[in-house]
């Protein structure tokens, strides 16, 4: 079976992670802006863009079990979330985050 990854950012996309379902973290991109911050606030960053990465890849491994007809139930009690339970938290979670001060970047 392949593992499936995917990419969470923040909202400026200054900061990419890409994990596996897994959890695995398998590509990370800080723009040079982001070190202004501090070591911490970065690396608490990373982690939690890893942990949504993780979750979309897991709803996506799900998505795909479902339609390979494995039973709701069963994916459940394995603990792969629903793509639609993804896309609320991430929506939850873009009302609280403040917008970036610009959205340009340079090219």
């Amino acid at each position: 079976m392949i593992e499936i990854s995917a990419t969470a950012a923040t909202r400026s996309d200054s900061v990419r992670v890409q994990a596996t379902e897994s959890g695995i973290p398998t590509e990370i991109h800080v723009d040079q802006r982001e070190l202004q911050y501090g070591g911490k606030e970065l690396a608490l960053t990373i982690l939690q863009l890893c942990a949504r990465a993780t979750e979309l890849a897991q709803a996506e491994r799900r998505t795909l079990l479902e339609n390979d007809g494995m039973d709701a139930h069963l994916l459940d009690r394995v603990g792969l979330p629903k793509a639609s339970t993804v896309a609320a938290e991430e929506n939850q979670r873009l009302d609280v985050e403040p917008a970036p001060t610009s959205w340009l970047r340079s090219v």
